[in-house]
C-alpha cells in the first residue's frame, strides 16, 4: 500500500490516503503543486522522519514502480534496509540545513537523489525536505517532440534525435530502428540542415536544455 499526506498552508501533514495520488491541496497552494506536476524530474517533499508529504507525477511513478524507493506505511524507503538507513541519515542532515546527495543503486541500474533543505541552515530551525530525483530514460516529455516540429523534422528523424539524446550512436540506433546505418546517417545530415546545427553534440545540448513539457495526461492522473 502506498500513501501521501495531505498538506495544508501551515505545512503540516493531515492524514494518509490508499494509494500513491495527488494529493488534494488548499486553494492557496494550489498553483504550488501544479508547478511541481510540470517538473520533469521526480520530486517528492518529506518531513525530517523521511514521511512522504508531496510527491508529483514522476516521484509517483517512481515509487509505483518500487525499484529504488518505495512507500512503507507513509514513510520513504529504500528497497533494502541499508539503504532505508542512508535515506534517513541524508533527510535528517538535509533538515538541518546541509545538503546531501544519494547514489541508489538496484543490480546494474542508478538513482541519484538530492536532498535539499526547504529551510536555511542560519534559521536554526528544521523542516521539510525536497528529494530531487534524477531523470530516467524514457520518462514522457513532449519538448522534442515540439522542438521536431518546429524545424521540420520527420517522425523517422524525430525518432533519431529522441535516440541520439538518450545516448545512443548510429549503429545502435540502425539496429534499433531496423534499419541501415546508411539510413540513419542520411537522417542525421537531415538533422543537420534543417536544425542549422553542424555538431550532434551541440544538437543534443541543445535539446537537453529545452524547458520541459509534460503530457496533461501525466499531471492531472500521475
Amino acid at each position: 500500500m502506498y500513501a501521501t499526506a495531505e498538506l495544508y498552508d501551515q505545512g503540516q501533514a493531515s492524514r494518509a490516503s490508499a494509494t500513491v495520488d495527488a494529493p488534494p491541496a488548499p486553494a492557496s497552494a494550489d498553483y504550488a503543486w501544479r508547478v511541481l506536476e510540470e517538473i520533469d524530474y521526480g520530486l517528492l517533499l518529506v518531513s525530517p522522519s523521511s514521511a512522504l508529504q508531496h510527491a508529483n507525477h514522476l516521484a509517483r511513478h517512481e515509487l509505483t514502480r518500487a525499484r529504488f524507493l518505495r512507500i512503507e506505511g507513509n514513510t520513504v524507503v529504500g528497497h533494502m534496509a541499508a539503504q532505508t538507513e542512508e535515506i534517513n541519515k541524508a533527510v535528517r542532515g538535509a533538515a538541518q540545513g546541509r545538503r546531501q546527495m544519494l547514489t541508489l543503486r538496484n543490480g546494474a541500474d542508478t538513482l541519484h537523489v538530492a536532498c535539499v533543505p526547504l529551510f536555511p541552515s542560519f534559521e536554526s530551525r528544521t523542516g521539510s525536505v525536497l528529494l530531487m530525483l534524477s531523470r530516467q530514460v524514457g520518462t514522457q516529455n513532449l519538448n522534442v517532440t515540439f522542438f521536431a516540429r518546429s524545424h521540420g523534422l520527420t517522425p523517422a528523424e524525430e525518432a533519431v534525435l529522441k535516440a541520439l539524446c538518450d545516448g545512443l550512436d548510429v549503429h545502435e540506433i540502425a539496429i534499433s530502428h531496423g534499419v541501415s546505418e546508411y539510413t540513419i546517417r542520411t537522417q542525421v545530415r537531415s538533422l543537420r540542415d534543417k536544425t542549422g546545427i553542424n555538431s550532434m553534440r551541440l544538437l543534443v545540448q541543445r535539446v537537453a536544455a529545452l524547458p520541459p513539457v509534460v503530457p496533461m495526461s501525466l499531471t492531472t492522473h500521475g
